[in-house]
C-alpha cells in the first residue's frame, strides 16, 4: 500500500515493478493535479501514476507501454483500485505511438527510461539525445494550458537549451521538491519538469 492506493509488487520475479520509491512524491502531485483532467502516462510501466492520477479525479486516462507483461499487471493495479472503463492501456512504442496520434490531454506524465534498446523497437533510446525530439513531438498532444510533467533518472541530466529557449512554454525544475526525505542525501537521484504551454 501507498498513498492510500493498492499495488502488486513481486520483487522475487522483477527487478523493476514500476513503483519507484524516489517517484512516491512525483505521483502524489500527479494525483493532485489529476482533477477532471484528460491523462496520459508515457512509458507506463505498471501503471502506478495512472492508478493516482484516477484518485485524483482524472475524467479518462491513456497509458502507453511497450511491455505486455507490464501491461498485464498495471490492469491487475487497475482492478485493485476500482479503476473503470475510462482508463485504457495501450501496447506500443511510446516514441512511435506519440507521432502516429492526435487525441490531446490536459495532464502528461512523462518517465522515459534513461536508456533502452528493447527488441521490439526499432532504435535505441537514450534521455538525453533523444528527449528534446520526444518532447517537441508530445507538445502537440498536450492542451492549450495543459501540463507535461517530465521525469527521468539520468544523474548527469541537463534540459535541452533550444527547449528552453521556446517562449511558447514555460519551464520549471521542481527536482529538489520531489525527492523524499530518505533520498535527500542524492539530489540527483532523478531529475522532474513541470512543461506548460
Amino acid at each position: 500500500e501507498e498513498g492510500g492506493h493498492t499495488f502488486r509488487v513481486n520483487l522475487n520475479d522483477y527487478l523493476d515493478t514500476g513503483l519507484f520509491l524516489d517517484h512516491r512524491l512525483t505521483r502524489a502531485m500527479l494525483q493532485k493535479l489529476a482533477k477532471g483532467k484528460r491523462f496520459l502516462n508515457l512509458f507506463a510501466y505498471t501503471g502506478t501514476a495512472t492508478v493516482y492520477a484516477a484518485a485524483g479525479g482524472a475524467r479518462s486516462s491513456v497509458s502507453v507501454d511497450l511491455s505486455t507483461t507490464y501491461l498485464d499487471w498495471a490492469k491487475e493495479n487497475f482492478k485493485l483500485n476500482g479503476l473503470d472503463a475510462n482508463h485504457e492501456l495501450i501496447k506500443a512504442d511510446c516514441v512511435k505511438w506519440i507521432k502516429n496520434h492526435d487525441q490531446r490531454y490536459d495532464l502528461i506524465f512523462l518517465d522515459p527510461p534513461t536508456f533502452s534498446n528493447s527488441k521490439s523497437m526499432d532504435d535505441s533510446f537514450n534521455v538525453q539525445d533523444d528527449h528534446a525530439a520526444l518532447i517537441s513531438d508530445l507538445l502537440r498532444l498536450l492542451e492549450k494550458d495543459g501540463t507535461l510533467v517530465f521525469s527521468n533518472n539520468f544523474r548527469g541530466f541537463k534540459m535541452d537549451r533550444q527547449l528552453l529557449g521556446d517562449s511558447r512554454l514555460r519551464f520549471e525544475d521542481i527536482s529538489a521538491k520531489t525527492i523524499p526525505e530518505d533520498f535527500k542525501r542524492n539530489q540527483k537521484i532523478h531529475n522532474v519538469w513541470l512543461i506548460t504551454k
